[in-house]
């Protein structure tokens, strides 16, 4: 069964938007991802589009993490979690967000989550060993 006129429409935003994220036009991808989403919410969307779904909401949440909106960026992440809940990208995202700002038992949840579904994840292994020594450093500190 062919996809309908929507659908393709709906496929067309998203490659658009993916063009755009790499090209660096964030603003533009950003405005294409919002289109994005707001279709998939709309449109009771199937459960194998779970996955560009939660791309989407992940790349638009890199956008707000660029321009210093942590928390805005936090809440994508969390949607493309919730979108898809076995996407490690947006559990190591969300983490170095909340390391950033301090809030290292969470970070180090969203760490231990991106291990547990992927082992190989170099990144999420090196930044959950700087999370847990800066921890132990602010502990020693009494902050």
């Amino acid at each position: 069964m062919g996809r309908d006129s929507t659908g393709e429409a709906a496929e067309g935003l998203l490659s658009a938007a993916h063009a755009q994220f790499e090209g660096r036009r964030h603003d533009r991808a950003e405005d294409l991802y919002s289109q994005y989403i707001h279709y998939c919410a709309s449109s009771g969307m199937s459960k194998h589009l779970c996955h560009d779904l939660a791309t989407a909401l992940n790349n638009r949440g890199q956008i707000k993490y660029l321009r210093v909106e942590f928390y805005e960026a936090m809440d994508d992440y969390t949607s493309a979690i919730e979108a898809q809940p076995d996407f490690e990208i947006p559990y190591y995202n969300r983490g170095l967000i909340l390391y950033r700002l301090g809030v290292f038992d969470e970070a180090l949840k969203d760490f231990r989550k991106v291990l547990e579904l992927n082992p190989k994840f170099e990144d999420a292994s090196l930044s959950l060993r700087q999370t847990l020594l800066d921890k132990e450093d602010k502990l020693r500190r009494g902050y």
